[in-house]
């Protein structure tokens, strides 16, 4: 009982670890599957796979940092602005096919000569890699992409404020009634109240979640009485793949403090 509340690093390549290690894998290959289906392929996503094999390597060489550095590849593969990039052709065959090739071939290797935990790393990220290219080129439509709705990438990827609004509050006792003023509808990603580092989804009146916003439609953001603006992040529709994410900022005195609003 004692070796689960320690906070070494293993030394030894345990089940539980695969089985982690593979769940997490998987996640990756369903999340291309995804992406795939919209025409967005792997770019920054690729990551996942070196990662996952430093991860693998960690207890077979009992080095720590390896550790880190996989979890941080981890990281960006799933986190970075761009980890799938839209493409209007369909991803080629020949590379993936090579890795898988190239993986069960050197799997094959290992299990009648033997060979070193690398070798077998080796292996599994050809297979992981060959598997993930399959699937991008696989599972690519023939027709028309579907649009992919904006999500965390666009908190942290570069932003435009237009000089128009597309949308705007109105304070209610609920909280700020946002509504889509523009043109055309618009694709919600998340919001957050200024002043706090925050995700949240956009709702309807009755809590529902909300994608899309057409023009006219309204959403309530609940807030508090202390609450002073919030940052919408959001995508216009309707102007292809490469539509550039905005931002719609709005700040005001807080209700809780306007008895003691100063004018300058």
């Amino acid at each position: 009982m004692d070796d689960w509340l320690t906070l070494a690093p293993i030394s030894r390549l345990t089940p539980l670890y695969a089985l982690v290690l593979g769940l997490i894998a998987a996640y990756w290959l369903w999340r291309v599957a995804g992406e795939a289906r919209r025409r967005w392929v792997p770019r920054a996503a690729w990551w996942a796979v070196p990662g996952l094999a430093l991860l693998w390597l960690t207890p077979l060489t009992d080095v720590p940092a390896l550790f880190g550095v996989g979890a941080a590849l981890l990281l960006l593969a799933e986190f970075w602005p761009g980890a799938f990039r839209p493409t209007r052709e369909r991803p080629g065959w020949a590379w993936p096919l090579t890795f898988l090739l190239s993986g069960l071939t050197l799997l094959g290797l290992v299990a009648v000569q033997g060979g070193g935990g690398a070798s077998v790393t080796a292996a599994l990220a050809a297979l992981l890699a060959g598997l993930g290219g399959l699937l991008a080129a696989g599972l690519f439509p023939a027709g028309r992409a579907a649009p992919r709705l904006p999500g965390l990438e666009v908190r942290f990827g570069r932003v435009r404020q237009p000089e128009w609004p597309d949308l705007s509050v109105t304070l209610t006792e609920r909280g700020a009634r946002l509504v889509n003023v523009s043109s055309g509808p618009v694709r919600v990603a998340g919001w957050s109240p200024s002043g706090v580092n925050a995700w949240l989804r956009v709702r309807d009146e009755g809590g529902l979640p909300l994608n899309r916003l057409a023009a006219g439609q309204s959403a309530l953001l609940p807030l508090g009485e202390r609450a002073g603006g919030v940052r919408v992040w959001y995508v216009p529709e309707g102007r292809g793949g490469g539509a550039e994410a905005r931002l719609f900022s709005a700040d005001w005195t807080p209700p809780a403090y306007a008895d003691m609003r100063v004018l300058n």
